[in-house]
This record gives structure tokens, C-alpha cells and sequence, in this order.
């Protein structure tokens, strides 16, 4: 950027030099090469402003994207605390029945001393029932009455030792069946919540991962972001140092534009003075004609005079389909009907209200077209819609005009170049943004602008 810059300005310091070496048409050339740099800025700084409009739009594309993606990380953070909270809550519950299961403990260990005392007592019971290896039961007690009241009483102690055994029986095998019912309840009820837990981990190392991803691609976005806002900051640079060299370039035309219409200033003094200095020579040549004329016959002498005058009025024949060449500073360009004039319009190729800056002369392609006052030749060539153009310098009294020539089929005369009033420049024609073979012809007051409120109706100066 910086070499092409340097490249630029030194393109600019040989046009500069070589408009002070060259003279007139060197500076007319500058001018012309200036006023093309000054268009491949612009179309350099339109390039420009697009790729940072593009550049803006990329930004804000990923600004919305980061923007979901952080949307979706607090979803996720909302989740990841909503698991944390219920996994806080399956921990707290682990803990209650841990505790519970050690309350439980407590009470097997109680059972399981109750069911070890009730077996000993079984096993006394069995040990007493059983004499000699076995042989005594409980129908050899009854058996063993000596009197029916010893029967009856044996009976009922048989009886109610039978209830006390049944009864320590169904009390051990219902401890038993408890115990292993609380053993089992506690179990499942700890294996349950330990796999809820398991679940509940698995999902926060599920969503912690998710957020991981998401961080990523957040960081991605951030770093394509700031990669991207830093091209658009260069391309803002490049492009303020093209609208600096822009205006500069700006600058260096207007200074060439007002070198032009010095170079016209000093053409016109210079034609004053050539035109003062014929007239005292014609008036010193008039006052020897009259001395002479009062030597010799009056009649032969004035015959002569109106002899030589018709013969100084018959001398100029103008070109070919070329209007005559009015009197006063201005004459017509070209001859032929006017049509569109200066003001507003619509645009009949681009159908949008615009102001016309000039005249149109209709004309079939050929027509010769002249210079429509003195001065010098500032552009000869394309420019834009006008196509092939010709632009001149004026300096007339003291103020500066420029005239513009569109549209040409053919161009006769270089920039630099010193032009007569009349003077053949080019042919007329149909290039450039035009519906038809026509002369588009301007008169701006000081140098041309292609915008500016320079340009004046041509009616004011020219008659047609």
C-alpha cells in the first residue's frame, strides 16, 4: 500500500516536473493525467468502501452467530446448575439413607443378638426334651403321670411350653424375615439413588463438555472477528490514505486548471496588445494614406479604399457546414436545431430526474463543430458518459469561462493547444451515454465541475 502510494506521488512529482519543463502543453497533459489518476482513486476507494461494507456485514454475520452461541452457553449454564442442584439433592439423600442404613444397622444388630439368644434358648429347650440321646418327648411327659391330675397337669405344662416354643419360633422366623426385608429395602433403596447419581454425573459431564464446544467455537468466532475487524481497519486506512491522496490529487488539478486560465489570461492580453498595436499601425497607415490621398485626386483615392475594403471582406470563407463566425467574444459551435435545453429532466437513458448542464445541438455525425470563443484547449478525449470530449479555457475581460464539447465522433486539436474563435476542433457524433447523433455543448463560469453550480445556461452567451 505504502509502495504504491510512493509510486503514485512519484508519478505525480514527473507530471509536475514535466509540466514545468514543458510549458502550455505539458501543463494541458498533467492536467489530463492528474484528472485520470484522480479517476482511478475513485474507482480504487469505491472497491475499497465495498470490501469494508463487506468486511462490516462479515463482522456483523459472526457478532449474531456469537451472540446464538453465547445465548446457548447460558441455556447450558442454566442447565449444568439445574443438574448441579439436582445431584446436590440425590448427595443430600445418599447421605439421609446412609444414615438411615446405619440406623438400620443398629436394629439388624439387635435383631440378629435377639435371633442368637431365642436360638439358645431353642436349643436348651431341645437339649431338655431330649434325654438319653433323644428318646424323651414331649408324649413320653404325658405318658409318665401317675395320677390323671399329674396327667392334667403335665398337659397343660406341655401345652404351654409347646405355645412359649411355637411362639419363640414365629417371633425368630419373623425377625428373620424383617431383617432381611430391611437389609433388602435399604439396599436398593442406596443402589437406586447411587445410580441416579451416576445418571446425573454422566449428564453434567455431558453438558460440561457441550459448553467446552461451545467455548470453542465461541473463541473461533472472537478470534475470525477480530481478524476480520482488523482487515477492515486496514482497508479503512488504505482507503483514507486514498481520499488524502485523492484530495491532493484534487488540489494539484484545481492548481492546473488555474495555470490553463492564466495561460488564457496572458493569451488574451497578449491578443489585446497585438490588436492595439495593428490598430495604431493601421491608424498610422490611414493618417500616410490621407496625406498621400491629399496629394492626388479625392475620387481616385476613395475608389481605391472601397476596392481594398471589399477585397479585406471577401478574404474569410468559413468551413464547410460550419455556422459563420458571429461577432462579440462568442459565435455557435455547430449549426443545427436545438433541442434538449439546460434544467432539469428525466434522464432518457437512465430514467432519473437530473439537471441537463447544457445544450443539445441536433446534428448528423460529421458535423463540423468550433471553437465557440478563444482560448486553450484544457481536455481533448474520453471522459465518461460524455464520450470523446473536448474542453476549452477561456479568458475573456479578465474572467475565466470553460466550454465543453461532448459526444465527438473525431477530435482535431491536442491538449495545450492555443484555438481562434471558430477555429475547427472535431466532429460531431454519438458516443458516450447520448440516445442519438447530437452536440452536447456547456459553459461553465471558472473551470468545469462536474457538479458544482459552475455550469450556465449557453443562451446567456451564444446565439444560435
Amino acid at each position: 500500500m505504502k509502495k504504491n502510494k510512493g509510486l503514485l506521488l512519484s508519478t505525480m512529482g514527473v507530471l509536475l516536473l514535466s509540466t514545468t519543463i514543458g510549458g502550455t502543453a505539458a501543463t494541458a497533459a498533467s492536467l489530463n493525467d492528474l484528472q485520470h489518476e484522480q479517476k482511478l482513486l475513485q474507482k480504487k476507494q469505491n472497491e475499497l468502501n465495498k470490501g469494508i461494507q463487506n468486511k462490516s456485514n462479515q463482522i456483523t454475520e459472526k457478532q449474531t452467530k456469537k451472540q446464538s452461541l453465547i445465548e446457548q452457553i447460558t441455556k447450558l449454564n442454566g442447565e449444568i446448575n439445574t443438574n448441579n442442584d439436582k445431584i446436590s439433592d440425590v448427595q443430600n439423600k445418599i447421605a439421609d439413607t446412609t444414615e438411615e442404613i446405619a440406623q438400620l444397622r443398629v436394629s439388624i444388630k439387635t435383631l440378629e443378638k435377639r435371633i442368637k439368644e431365642r436360638d439358645e434358648v431353642l436349643r436348651e429347650r431341645v437339649k431338655t426334651m431330649q434325654v438319653k440321646g433323644g428318646d424323651v418327648s414331649y408324649l413320653d411327659v404325658l405318658l409318665g403321670a401317675t395320677s390323671f391330675s399329674d396327667f392334667i397337669d403335665r398337659f397343660s405344662a406341655v401345652s404351654t411350653l409347646m405355645d412359649a416354643d411355637r411362639k419363640i419360633m414365629q417371633q425368630q422366623e419373623d425377625d428373620m424375615n424383617q431383617l432381611e426385608k430391611e437389609k433388602e429395602m435399604v439396599e436398593n433403596k442406596l443402589a437406586e439413588q447411587e445410580q441416579r447419581k451416576a445418571k446425573l454425573t454422566e449428564l453434567k459431564k455431558k453438558l460440561e463438555g457441550q459448553k467446552v464446544e461451545k467455548d470453542k467455537l465461541v473463541d473461533q468466532l472472537e478470534a475470525e472477528e477480530a481478524k476480520l475487524t482488523n482487515e477492515k481497519a486496514n482497508l479503512e486506512s488504505e482507503a483514507d490514505e486514498a481520499y488524502e491522496m485523492s484530495a491532493d490529487i484534487e488540489k494539484k488539478i484545481v492548481a492546473e486548471q488555474e495555470r490553463l486560465a492564466e495561460v488564457a489570461r496572458q493569451a488574451e492580453l497578449k491578443r489585446k496588445r497585438e490588436a492595439e498595436l495593428r490598430r495604431q499601425q493601421e491608424a498610422a497607415a490611414a493618417k500616410r494614406r490621407a496625406e498621400q490621398a491629399a496629394q492626388s485626386a479625392q475620387s481616385s483615392n476613395s475608389s481605391s479604399s472601397q476596392g481594398s475594403s471589399s477585397h479585406s471582406n471577401d478574404s474569410y470563407e468559413p468551413p464547410v457546414a460550419a455556422p459563420p463566425v458571429s461577432s462579440g467574444a462568442w459565435t455557435s459551435p455547430a449549426h443545427g436545431r436545438l433541442t434538449s435545453s439546460f434544467g432539469w429532466r428525466v434522464h432518457p437513458i437512465f430514467h432519473t430526474k437530473k439537471q441537463h448542464r447544457g445544450q443539445d445541438i441536433s446534428v448528423p455525425i460529421g458535423t463540423p463543430v468550433s471553437a465557440a470563443a478563444e482560448g486553450v484547449v484544457s481536455h481533448a478525449g474520453p471522459m465518461g458518459g460524455f464520450g470523446n470530449l473536448v474542453m476549452i479555457t477561456h479568458s475573456i475581460d479578465g474572467q475565466i469561462y470553460t466550454s465543453v464539447y461532448a459526444h465527438l465522433s473525431s477530435i482535431s486539436v491536442s491538449t495545450g493547444q492555443h484555438v481562434g474563435k471558430g477555429q475547427f476542433i472535431a466532429n460531431s457524433g454519438n458516443t458516450g451515454n447520448s440516445t442519438g447523433p447530437h452536440l452536447h455543448f456547456e459553459i461553465h463560469v471558472g473551470n468545469f465541475s462536474a457538479t458544482g453550480p459552475s455550469a450556465v445556461n449557453p443562451l446567456r452567451y451564444v446565439s444560435f
